[in-house]
């Protein structure tokens, strides 16, 4: 059963995932623990303009023409037009994590890395993307806890998945 207080939503085992329009609250990093092989949260859209992809193009110094060449893209690339990079979606796991899931209780999240990384889909400029996140694996650490996540990222009207990722994150107090 769901319960809200103050506009957070708190969650049970046995809650079904919903469509999110406010963030999974925890009090601690241990509540993971018991959400183990669950889907718990589902973030906001947000948008890939053409102009964030641009940015991170010369941020990264990749600047191919199927990420900045719109007309070139519709012409002559099979999906009609400029894309998103890959490590471009893969960046905003953090933006789309924020708006899933607050964690009352921790002081420090670091990213640990990254087991597995696919892009099936390809995030046409202007398109909106959110991610669903799965709690993978739990561990224990000396002074935190590391939590593997199984992330989904999804682009609108688009059939498969654009990012598939396994994701660690550790936590700190």
């Amino acid at each position: 059963m769901a319960e809200t207080r103050n506009r957070r939503r708190l969650v049970t085992r046995d809650m079904p995932l919903k469509e999110q329009s406010s963030p999974l609250v925890l009090e601690s990093v241990d509540e993971f623990q018991t959400m183990m092989g669950k889907e718990i949260a589902k973030s906001d859209w947000i948008m890939v303009p053409q102009d964030r992809i641009q940015t991170f193009a010369e941020v990264t110094g990749d600047l191919q023409w199927i990420h900045l060449d719109s007309e070139r893209a519709q012409r002559e690339s099979p999906y009609g037009s400029a894309i998103a990079h890959g490590f471009l979606t893969l960046s905003l796991l953090s933006q789309l994590f924020r708006s899933a899931i607050r964690i009352r209780r921790a002081g420090m999240t670091i990213n640990y890395g990254l087991n597995r990384v696919r892009f099936p889909a390809a995030v046409p400029a202007g398109s909106r993307i959110r991610a669903t996140f799965c709690v993978q694996a739990f561990k224990k650490l000396a002074n935190g806890a590391e939590v593997t996540f199984s992330v989904v990222v999804e682009c609108e009207k688009v059939a498969k998945p654009c990012c598939v990722a396994e994701w660690i994150l550790r936590y700190y107090p």
